[in-house]
């Protein structure tokens, strides 16, 4: 690999490029998992199959050397760099972010994103190593029982009424903690989470495709309230739900 910049840093692990043929090799054949290494300038230096084709680019070569502004949506961009900044600044790994992401036919997705601090040998923070994968739900026949599947299926037809986990337990009959589990095993995410994710995504297309004003649509999906949609919206995003419209809206 031929870094179009210094890698003064490189001695730690990128000039060791049987490691990065390694790395390459385990993440390149996972589709639902985008895998990254950057800098501490935040620039690319390497990057999974998946991770191309959710830039839009035909070769990797095309995101070496650039951040992320130069392949995402400004807002997305955004995000990503805040984020990179607390683990550099910190040293102190990201786990599990519950994110939203916007593909390239605008279509939105949601991904669990990690990213791991690199130190140098003198302990410094020299770049970072990120794993997104994407939450896929699961075949009931595989892996849901009909009881669990009846309350799933109660939450996205019911998630802009408040839910209880209690009832939602009680519909899938399970206790409230073996509820919880079967979420974390099943969708990697809290029953708190799922909910959250339904609602976000109700609001998202809603946001893209209404003209709807954005305290009628917290009302429609189950915030009840314009700052309440803003702050969960913000938190999951890294948007407002206006900057959200403004950057993605359809027509």
């Amino acid at each position: 690999m031929t870094l179009p910049y210094p890698a003064s840093w490189c001695d730690v692990f990128l000039s060791d490029i049987a490691a990065c043929d390694v790395l390459q090799a385990m993440f390149d054949p996972l589709q639902d998992v985008v895998f990254s290494i950057k800098d501490r300038q935040g620039r690319y230096v390497l990057m999974s199959e998946a991770c191309v084709k959710r830039c839009g680019l035909l070769r990797k070569e095309e995101a070496i050397g650039k951040t992320a502004f130069a392949l995402f949506p400004n807002p997305m961009a955004q995000r990503y760099t805040r984020q990179d900044e607390h683990v550099f600044l910190t040293g102190r790994p990201l786990i599990g972010s519950l994110d939203l992401t916007v593909y390239n036919d605008g279509s939105t997705g949601w991904c669990l994103t990690t990213k791991q601090p690199l130190c140098d040998r003198a302990g410094a923070v020299v770049g970072l190593a990120c794993v997104s994968r994407d939450l896929a739900e699961p075949s009931r026949t595989r892996m849901i029982d009909s009881a669990f599947a009846d309350a799933i299926d109660h939450m996205r037809e019911h998630y802009a009424e408040k839910l209880r986990l209690e009832d939602l337990a009680r519909r899938a009959s399970v206790s409230e903690a073996q509820f919880e589990r079967r979420m974390k095993r099943v969708f990697q995410l809290s029953a708190g989470q799922y909910l959250i994710k339904l609602r976000i995504s109700a609001a998202a297309r809603l946001l893209q495709h209404s003209g709807e004003s954005i305290s009628g649509i917290a009302q429609q999906v189950g915030f009840f309230d314009q700052s309440l949609l803003t702050r969960a919206f913000r938190r999951v995003t890294g948007m407002s739900p206006g900057e959200y419209r403004r950057a993605f809206a359809v027509g």
